[in-house]
């Protein structure tokens, strides 16, 4: 549904405009001044403002500089009304961005075209916004794995495709990156890709996230607000962490994906879209639905299409692929453009287990760059102790007892270091040891300084 605002100080044109355009089925919120007008744009978002030329507070054209001066791509566009309409008049609105220019006595059939248009406008205008910043998101699957080989094909042969995804993997194994593969190779890739993440909303609000509410539904916000299934209408909608959602939540959601239809909090009647839903978790939901925290029928409607993204320490003959990667991006965002890794930093990489996953992979390369500003190349000491540390063998790779126990030992000295900063003096402190007595154990033990 489409959302207007009408700008005018004569109430009877108000009203005339606001019964017209809901026969129309737009949702319309009127106004008399300026000022009032400039306040409900910061509060909702609206696809087209009607706004008079002669306000009682302030000049129409003046409120109109100031919209297109707001910082933000989701402006209106805005149709100029007046009774005194001039040629001058007409080519200053039109300079300053206005979308078209009505004469009073106003022309129901002509206003109505005119309307239509600027929500087409809005649209187009709003969808190449998104898909730049979509592009500019997108990366590739990265690796050339079984598993990174199998993941893109099983997104070609599925994308094209309507039916509804569930994404498993843990957290930070690159579940979104899978989701935007998916929408970027589907027959919606023209439309926009919507993204709510389900853990990160509190259960008091989801609801209104996922449907929107009208009529200042909830207490203290805007009078009217889209969900993420309104404005992924047309494209995909993304949940993310879909396992969080409460019993409740999830009995609309059911409903709304099978009927493709959903009530706003707050509104009257029903509203219809089209939209493609791709779930992701890191829960294990059949064991969710057996502990009765998922629904059943909620899972079967959304794992048409099951895709499962392996974690990192299961592919890890992509670190290198993945590593480089991201010294190039990282090293463009920085101004260094000719950053490589040494061997010996790879092959500790792939040595690390990886329990954040790429996510970890991707934030601890840009750490390392911005900690070694000079250097040309990343070497074995440049990554942190974490990773040192992190490469430990388990306890069933040990043959003896004495193996274990330096091993843990290391671990332990390398863990103290690290939460004093380097500082070997403190350390020595915290571990009860003499600073000469940590250090003949570092060098028993394989510690360098510069580790």
């Amino acid at each position: 549904m489409n959302h207007l605002l009408v700008v005018d100080d004569e109430a009877d044109i108000r009203k005339l405009l606001e019964e017209i355009l809901r026969e129309e089925n737009y949702a319309v919120a009127s106004t008399g001044t300026g000022n009032e007008a400039l306040v409900l744009l910061r509060d909702v978002s609206y696809d087209v403002m009607l706004l008079d030329i002669w306000l009682p507070d302030r000049d129409g054209l003046e409120v109109l500089n100031e919209i297109r001066s707001l910082e933000t791509d989701n402006k209106p566009e805005v149709i100029i009304i007046s009774g005194h309409g001039t040629i001058e008049t007409a080519v200053r609105a039109t300079k300053l961005g206005a979308f078209d220019f009505l004469e009073k006595p106003l022309s129901l059939e002509r206003t109505l075209i005119v309307v239509k248009n600027a929500i087409e406008a809005k649209r187009l205008r709003s969808e190449n916004l998104e898909f730049k910043r979509q592009l500019a998101l997108q990366t590739p699957i990265t690796g050339e794995s079984v598993a990174a080989k199998a993941l893109r094909q099983q997104i070609r042969l599925m994308a094209p495709t309507n039916g509804r995804v569930l994404i498993f993997g843990e957290s930070g194994s690159g579940k979104e990156l899978i989701a935007r593969a998916i929408h970027a190779e589907s027959q919606r890739r023209d439309r926009v890709f919507v993204e709510l993440n389900c853990a990160a909303i509190p259960e008091d609000y989801i609801e209104s996230e996922l449907f929107g509410y009208r009529n200042s539904a909830i207490p203290g916000g805007p009078p009217e607000k889209r969900g993420t299934f309104e404005r992924a209408d047309g494209g995909t909608l993304f949940l993310d962490e879909v396992g969080d959602m409460s019993l409740k939540t999830q009995a609309k959601v059911l409903r709304a994906l099978d009927e493709q239809r959903f009530t706003p909090v707050g509104a009257l009647h029903a509203m219809s879209v089209d939209v493609r839903v791709i779930a992701a978790t890191n829960k294990n939901l059949e064991e969710e639905i057996a502990k009765g925290n998922f629904r059943e029928d909620l899972f079967y409607r959304l794992n048409v299409i099951p895709f499962y993204v392996p974690p990192l320490r299961d592919r890890k003959e992509d670190i290198s692929l993945l590593t480089r990667d991201f010294l190039r991006a990282f090293g463009r965002e920085y101004g260094r453009t000719r950053v490589d890794i040494g061997e010996d930093a790879i092959d500790l990489l792939k040595q690390y287990h990886w329990p954040g996953n790429v996510r970890e992979l991707k934030n601890l390369i840009e750490r390392v760059l911005i900690l070694n500003p000079q250097a040309p190349r990343i070497e074995r000491k440049h990554l942190p102790m974490l990773v040192h540390r992190g490469t430990s063998k388990r306890s069933e790779d040990f043959s003896t007892l004495h193996q274990a126990r330096e091993a843990y030992e290391r671990d332990y000295i390398l863990k103290k270091i690290d939460e004093c900063h380097g500082n070997i003096s403190r350390a020595a402190e915290s571990l009860g040891l003499e600073r000469s007595h940590l250090y003949r154990k570092m060098r028993t033990l394989g510690i360098s300084v510069r580790e």
